[in-house]
């Protein structure tokens, strides 16, 4: 790397001397740039100084490159379309929801929100250019910290210093258990204690899914000492329909993937379990204000495909005066 001390060509060094080397000729050059002819010939030399090189081989009647000047020309090129593509793109992005974002979404959440999410967010904001990763949540929260990515949806609380979150919906979590379970007769509330007894399977670690389960266990007292696990929701409801075991799983998943021939037969608690998923990104983003109001379009997107969670906070202007349509029971399939 070149000491910050040595004298280095500056954009307007390289600006002047490529427009010679376009056009060969000074005075056509000085008024492509509308500059003066001895300011731009001051630039080149300074140029030509700073590199101790000669780049430019100069008559009484043209102006020809030298094997030197045509090399600096190419590199000279290729630097000034780069800066024009920082400024380009800097600009952009001072316009509200334009640019790149690089979103995270964990696995549990991806593919029963993003069919939703993706075209939503091609309609309304048009100019956003949408980078999606799909990662556990220490993953996510390790990049987001990292400016990596811009933002998540996972659950929330995070318990992360310097991170802003934006709640989006609470959902319920079901008892989700082979047809044949004898808990699969009834479709009244359970009381969470059915738990007790019960062969649990759970995803493997890394997913905040399997804690939240984890925790749900351990406050009626059940140790989950399983050894099966699963890698993802979809395996994890195929062990339950093969008879390993039940499981707890969110609403919004259950109803996508019990929609299969294995079946399953899903119930509710009196005093369901869940969680709160929403957004999180620095605290510290310029973006922020941002992505406030992608969690309120998240939340109006959810609401018109009147999805069974329960929406908090604001959605956006259009949804003015609208209310939150209840979602139904789910109990068998």
């Amino acid at each position: 790397m070149i000491p910050i001390s040595e004298p280095l060509p500056t954009l307007a060094q390289l600006r002047a001397f490529l427009a010679v080397a376009e056009h060969l000729h000074f005075r056509e050059a000085a008024a492509a740039l509308r500059m003066s002819q001895p300011a731009l010939s001051s630039a080149v030399a300074t140029l030509e100084e700073i590199l101790q090189i000669q780049l430019l081989e100069r008559t009484t009647r043209k102006v020809l490159l030298t094997p030197a000047g045509r090399r600096v020309s190419a590199h000279a090129a290729r630097v000034l379309a780069n800066v024009d593509d920082l400024v380009a793109d800097v600009a952009r992005t001072r316009e509200p929801f334009s640019g790149p974002i690089h979103l995270g979404v964990i696995p549990t959440v991806a593919p029963y929100l993003l069919p939703l999410l993706l075209p939503m967010f091609a309609g309304r904001f048009p100019r956003l250019k949408l980078i999606v990763q799909e990662a556990k949540t220490e993953t996510l929260l390790a990049e987001v910290r990292q400016g990596r990515l811009d933002v998540a949806v996972l659950a929330l609380p995070t318990d992360v210093t310097g991170l802003a979150e934006e709640p989006v919906y609470d959902e319920d979590f079901l008892l989700a258990l082979p047809c044949d379970h004898p808990l699969a007769r009834d479709d009244a509330p359970l009381c969470r204690d059915v738990l007790q007894g019960l062969d649990i399977v759970l995803l493997n670690q890394g997913h905040c899914l399997r804690e939240q389960a984890i925790d749900v266990c351990r406050e009626v007292g059940v140790r989950t000492t399983m050894t099966t696990y699963a890698t993802s929701l979809p395996t994890l409801i195929q062990l339950v329909s093969g008879g390993l075991g039940v499981t707890l799983i969110p609403e919004l998943a259950a109803h996508a993937e019990t929609g299969t021939p294995f079946g399953i037969a899903l119930r509710r608690f009196d005093r369901p379990p869940g969680r709160r998923i929403g957004l999180a990104y620095r605290a510290t983003s310029p973006r922020g204000d941002e992505y406030g109001e992608l969690a309120a379009a998240i939340r109006l997107a959810i609401r018109d495909e009147n999805l069974p969670v329960r929406i908090i906070g604001k959605v956006v202007a259009e949804a003015a005066g609208r209310t939150a349509r209840p979602h139904g029971e789910a109990i068998t399939k």
